[in-house]
């Protein structure tokens, strides 16, 4: 190490640790880092997201960080388009890749590539959208898990495009939607990423992101989401539903108090904990890293370098 050819994903729940690593890691192989956050890559949504400090992105390069404005939206095309670029970009000047984040649907994308499944059916998903401001987004997640309850544990219950997606898929084909994205993941193995997954006891995980939203209350986040909304253009959609905003813009609004502010923000972390585990265990080829309570960041990255030179 260093080896300009190496392409390190570093994946875990939220508030695991994965960005320390990355950073430390990086570090150490003199690489570049690529965030895979669908959140990161607003401006100004600093707090919420946990970004790094201004002192690291001082010290390394990250990319794909602070690339919108709140009020615009944001795909996985466009994500894969500015990773193969920016991977292409850091290799070019010789340097290793470590990317870093949560965002299951991206990090699925980055190893796969992007799964289009069967084609649409305007009539059938207009009935669905249909549907779905009639009676609301609960009744079409609950069959969702009947007729496809993988994708229905995968899928959050205020997804609208893709709970409207799967069901139409199934109402197409007959088949799940998660049956197409498992025949597409076996013919399109990830080749290119050494995957690492960092995991700690659920309990310990629990704790670290309760401690995490309590650090984001003290560092600002009321005043933050404050001043986005006090923004000219509004925040998109995909912005206002972040985990900690879219909690933060109703307390704001007089729906809840700041002591079940915080709580919402924690119940919603865990069950998007949840749903990242559930992604996690349907990727091949991660080398999974069991985190003891007494490990360091110095023990951690200890451990990753050797699993890195044992592959070479």
């Amino acid at each position: 190490m260093p080896n300009n050819t190496q392409k390190i994903l570093i994946l875990g729940v939220t508030a695991s640790g994965k960005n320390a690593l990355a950073f430390e890691l990086a570090k150490r192989i003199e690489a570049e880092i690529i965030s895979v956050d669908s959140m990161k890559v607003y401006r100004r949504m600093d707090i919420g997201t946990a970004k790094p400090s201004f002192e690291k992105r001082q010290q390394l390069a990250y990319h794909l960080i602070d690339v919108l404005e709140p009020c615009e939206a944001f795909s996985v095309d466009q994500f894969l388009d500015l990773t193969e670029s920016a991977a292409a970009d850091i290799q070019g000047r010789g340097k290793p890749v470590v990317a870093v984040g949560g965002t299951a649907m991206y990090i699925k994308a980055l190893l796969f590539g992007l799964f289009e499944g069967p084609g649409s059916d305007q009539k059938i998903r207009g009935h669905l959208q249909k549907s779905a401001k009639e009676v609301g987004l609960e009744p079409l997640h609950l069959k969702l898990q009947q007729v496809d309850p993988e994708a229905a544990e995968r899928i959050h219950p205020n997804d609208e495009k893709r709970i409207v997606r799967a069901l139409e898929v199934y109402e197409i084909t007959g088949q799940p939607i998660s049956f197409f994205q498992k025949q597409w993941e076996a013919e399109h193995p990830s080749g290119d990423w050494t995957v690492i997954g960092l995991r700690r006891d659920k309990e310990l995980e629990n704790q670290r992101m309760n401690a995490r939203v309590k650090k984001m209350i003290e560092a600002g986040l009321v005043e933050e989401v404050k001043g986005l909304l006090a923004e000219e253009k509004p925040l998109s959609k995909q912005a206002a539903a972040a985990i900690g905003y879219a909690e933060m813009i109703a307390h704001l609004d007089g729906e809840m108090n700041m002591d079940e502010t915080i709580e919402k923000i924690k119940i919603n972390t865990r069950r998007f904990a949840k749903s990242q585990r559930t992604w996690f265990k349907t990727f091949s080829n991660v080398h999974w890293i069991d985190i003891a309570e007494d490990d360091t960041i110095e023990t951690l990255l200890q451990k990753t370098t050797a699993f890195l030179q044992q592959g070479r």
